[in-house]
């Protein structure tokens, strides 16, 4: 009898229009939230894996100082104003004095200097130190410029110290500014300029003037060389647009089998080495082979 008044209480239940309705609602209901619950704690693992990869990602790359100190380029002394100027560097904008007092006389030919020559006032020898930080990749002694030594820098620089009496550094060294690297000595090559060292500074195997840059930031010296490598593409550019455009010259303007006349005073090439012998005969044309000398 029970079972019976409960099975037909629930057809009494049932043949009411909200049940179902209701049904319906509540089932959705769990649906949505069960859906709701499993977005959240999806995003929620998904963040703290970004954290840990972050996190390890920071470890695996640490940050790298953006102002890092440039040095600026000394000279290669410990007391710079112990020591002088002996001979300059060749420039090729140079008045004609100054061009003739930075030449090296050896081997019967003048040689423009490359570099600085330095001497003490005293004429006495001084610690020759290393006007930037670097590697040393060249130390070793030539017959003609005493002991040499060179060093790269960054960014395409190198400096180069040559006829030095001793040197205190090898090849793969890595030497700091002020560090001393040799004393000063006398060489073959510049015999004139007494017990001296002769500094260079090139900025990719191209020689400058020292005195342009020291007490200078080393980047003074790669933007400078920017500059010059843009002037010359310039150059470069306005001349290809100056150039004519090739064009056959009409036959009987150039005519083959012209020859020149007995009026004709122009030299003939016999006539031309006879007078560069005369002129080398009295001076020579300087090259660039100062601190290229071999052995």
């Amino acid at each position: 009898m029970r079972e019976e008044q409960k099975q037909s209480s629930l057809k009494r239940l049932f043949r009411k229009r909200w049940v179902f309705p209701a049904i319906y609602l509540s089932s959705a209901a769990l649906i949505v939230a069960g859906a709701l619950w499993f977005q959240a704690s999806k995003e929620e693992n998904t963040g703290k894996d970004n954290v840990a990869k972050n996190g390890t990602a920071q470890q695996e790359n640490p940050a790298v100082p953006v102002n890092e100190t440039v040095e600026t380029i000394a000279m290669p002394v410990l007391d710079p104003n112990a020591v002088q100027v002996k001979t300059p560097f060749y420039d090729d904008k140079a008045s004609e004095a100054e061009q003739e007092a930075a030449l090296v006389f050896y081997d019967h030919t003048y040689h423009p200097n490359q570099g600085i020559d330095l001497v003490r006032q005293d004429g006495k020898t001084f610690d020759v130190t290393a006007s930037l930080s670097g590697t040393v990749t060249k130390a070793e002694k030539d017959p003609i410029l005493g002991y040499v030594v060179e060093i790269n820098h960054e960014q395409g620089v190198t400096t180069v110290y040559q006829s030095l009496a001793d040197v205190k550094v090898e090849a793969g060294d890595t030497v700091k500014q002020g560090e001393v690297i040799g004393k000063a000595g006398q060489s073959e090559f510049n015999k004139e300029a007494g017990i001296h060292v002769h500094f260079e500074i090139r900025k990719d195997g191209r020689a400058v003037n020292p005195i342009d840059y020291v007490n200078k930031p080393l980047t003074a010296l790669t933007d400078k060389a920017e500059d010059n490598a843009g002037s010359d593409r310039a150059a470069t550019n306005k001349e290809k647009e100056l150039m004519p455009s090739d064009e056959t010259t009409p036959a009987d303007e150039n005519p083959a089998n012209e020859q020149p006349s007995a009026d004709d005073h122009s030299t003939t090439p016999s006539d031309n080495n006879q007078d560069e012998n005369n002129d080398a005969s009295s001076y020579k044309t300087p090259d660039a082979s100062i601190g290229m000398a071999r052995a």
